[in-house]
């Protein structure tokens, strides 16, 4: 069984791709996976580099992703570039580690981008994790240090939250408690599986 986890930036993906862990479930978290694409000496490293030049490197030769992050979400068409770099080899290992899940588990793709890359095509369950606007600010400036209007142009580079909603078979509100959080995962954990079955 593959479930589908996305949401928008700062909706708490997060927290609920930990509590489906907590409840079994293998976690395959596509942001990791993007960040081991794309340390050196990978392909996509060298082109990522080649295209978007020295200055997105820190002081021993890595990709800064601040600084990546600041050229791309000031410009959709270099954010495209990006993507197609990034996303192939990301489906790739998603996929393949998928595949390797023993028989009978449930595998949890965790992507923020998960709709935007087309991965929702493979899994039997999308869910979608919302939260208000404040929050996902709120969230996203004390975990990343990003300014206001640097997570308002990540937001704005992701399909419209209410677009997932729209193709979601489940939904979770994180605007409430990590309680509630958790009963509402909970529930979403029994219910795809009765619907798998």
């Amino acid at each position: 069984m593959i479930i589908g986890l996305t949401g928008s930036i700062g909706t708490g993906k997060t927290f609920v791709a930990s509590v489906f862990r907590s409840l079994g479930a293998e976690v395959l978290d596509a942001d990791r996976i993007a960040h081991g694409v794309i340390r050196r000496p990978t392909a996509a490293y060298r082109k990522i580099v080649r295209i978007f030049g020295p200055g997105i490197l820190d002081s021993r030769g890595n990709i800064d992703r601040k600084k990546l992050g600041r050229i791309v979400f000031a410009d959709r068409k270099k954010l495209r570039k990006l993507d197609r770099i990034v996303h192939p080899e990301v489906i790739r290992v998603i996929k393949k580690r998928a595949a390797g899940a023993g028989k009978g588990s449930v595998v949890v793709i965790d992507a923020p981008l998960l709709v935007e890359a087309g991965l929702d095509r493979m899994v039997d369950a999308l869910v979608v994790v919302t939260s208000s606007r404040k929050a996902q600010i709120d969230r996203c400036r004390k975990k990343s240090g990003l300014a206001e209007s640097e997570v308002l142009k990540r937001i704005a580079s992701q399909i419209p939250l209410k677009e997932k909603v729209r193709r979601a078979d489940f939904i979770i509100d994180n605007n409430g408690t990590k309680t509630k959080t958790r009963k509402l995962v909970r529930s979403v954990w029994e219910r795809s599986k009765k619907k798998k079955r």
